[in-house]
C-alpha cells in the first residue's frame, strides 16, 4: 500500500470521527435550545403604554397583563410612556430586542400616525409582529352638564346656532377620540374647536371643571363619570345601545343610519421576537383575553373582549388603515 493511500484512508476516518462527533454535539445541544425556548419568559415582562393613565388603554392594558402574570408563570407590568401621538413609545419598542418588551397597539399608533406624520419613526407594518387584538371600546359622546343639550339631536342645534363657540377635547391628534369627533362633525356638518391632550386622563379633568364642552371617550373609562352625574352622555357610537347605559341613544338611533365608531386594542411585540415564543405569547394572550375573570372586568366597563390569532390581527390592521387613511384625507387632520 503507498504512502498516499494510507494518509487518505487516515484522512477520511477523521473527517468520520469528526462529522460523528458534531453530530453528537449538536444532538446534545437540541434539548438544551428547545428548553431555552419553552423557559421564555425568563424574567418581567414589560408592556408598554403609549399613553398617560386614566384612558381605556389603560383598562385593557392591565386586564390583559394580570391574566398574562398567572399564565406566564412571570411578572407582567404596565409601563405608561405617553408623548407625541405615541410615537415615542412604539419607537422604543420598535427598536428594541429586548425578548420581554411588549407594546399596546391602538387605532391611533397603527391606523392614524402612518397617514398624518409626513414622517415617522416607526414603521406600523414592519417594525412589529401582532400578537392578538385584544378589546374593542365603543366611543361615548358626552358634554359637560352646563351645555343646554339632553341628547345628539339638541347638541346639535346648539353647535350649529353657536358655531366655533364650543370646544372638545381629546387625548391628541390622531387619538381615538378625535376621529371619533372629527367622524361626527363630517356627519353632522357640524364646527367645534378640537382641543387636543397629553392623554384621556388631563382632557377628563379639564372636561368634569367645565374648561371643555365636550368629548368622545372610550366607554370604560367615562362610563363612572356618567353614572355620578359628571357629565351627560348624549349618545354612544356603538352599533347597538349599552347594557350599562340602557337609556342612552346611539348616533345611529339619533338620525345617522350606520354610524358606528370603536375604538381597538391590541398586543405587538418588536419584530425582533423569535416565531417560538411569538407563537407562545399569542396562544397565551388568547386565553388571557377569554378568561372569565378579564371578560368580567372588560365587561363591566363596556369593553367588548376579542382576542384572535396573529394573521387575523393583521387583517384587522389593514382593514383599519384602508378605512381610516380616507376619513383623515377628507378631515384633513395633522398632527400636533
Amino acid at each position: 500500500m503507498s504512502d498516499n493511500h494510507f494518509l487518505n484512508e487516515q484522512q477520511a476516518t477523521r473527517r468520520q470521527w469528526l462529522q460523528g462527533g458534531s453530530a453528537l454535539a449538536l444532538g446534545g445541544l437540541l434539548p438544551s435550545m428547545a428548553s431555552a425556548q419553552s423557559a421564555w419568559p425568563s424574567k418581567s415582562v414589560r408592556f408598554v403604554v403609549p399613553f398617560a393613565p386614566g384612558g381605556s388603554s389603560e383598562i385593557v392594558a392591565r386586564s390583559t397583563a394580570a391574566e398574562l402574570s398567572r399564565t406566564l408563570g412571570q411578572s407582567v407590568f404596565v409601563d405608561n410612556k405617553p408623548g407625541a401621538a405615541g410615537n415615542i413609545a412604539m419607537s422604543e419598542v420598535a427598536r428594541s430586542t429586548d425578548q420581554h418588551t411588549l407594546i399596546l397597539g391602538h387605532i391611533g399608533t397603527l391606523a392614524v400616525n402612518p397617514y398624518i406624520f409626513a414622517k415617522l419613526p416607526y414603521d406600523a407594518n414592519k417594525d412589529f409582529k401582532p400578537v392578538s387584538l385584544l378589546a374593542k371600546v365603543p366611543s361615548l359622546y358626552v358634554v359637560h352638564p352646563d351645555v343646554p343639550a339632553k341628547n345628539l339631536k339638541e347638541f346639535i342645534a346648539y353647535a350649529k346656532s353657536n358655531p366655533g363657540k364650543l370646544s372638545y377635547g381629546s387625548a391628541g391628534n390622531g387619538s381615538a377620540g378625535h376621529l371619533a369627533f372629527e367622524y361626527l362633525k363630517m356627519t353632522a356638518g357640524v364646527f367645534m374647536l378640537h382641543v387636543p391632550y397629553r392623554g384621556t386622563g388631563p382632557m377628563v379633568t379639564d372636561l368634569l371643571s367645565g374648561r371643555l364642552d365636550a368629548s368622545a371617550i372610550g366607554a370604560a373609562a367615562i362610563i363612572p363619570f356618567i353614572k355620578a352625574g359628571k357629565v351627560r352622555c348624549i349618545a354612544t357610537g356603538s352599533a347597538k345601545r349599552l347594557a350599562q347605559l340602557p337609556d342612552v341613544a346611539t348616533v345611529a338611533e339619533q338620525g345617522f343610519p350606520g354610524f358606528e365608531m370603536t375604538q381597538w386594542y391590541g398586543m405587538l411585540a418588536p419584530a425582533s421576537i423569535e416565531p417560538a415564543q411569538l407563537a407562545k405569547l399569542s396562544a397565551e394572550t388568547m386565553k388571557a383575553v377569554k378568561s372569565p375573570d378579564s371578560m368580567q372586568r372588560l365587561t363591566a366597563d363596556a369593553a367588548e373582549a376579542v382576542g384572535g390569532t396573529p394573521e387575523q390581527f393583521t387583517q384587522f390592521i389593514a382593514a383599519e388603515q384602508a378605512r381610516w387613511q380616507k376619513v383623515i384625507a377628507r378631515a384633513n387632520i395633522k398632527p400636533d
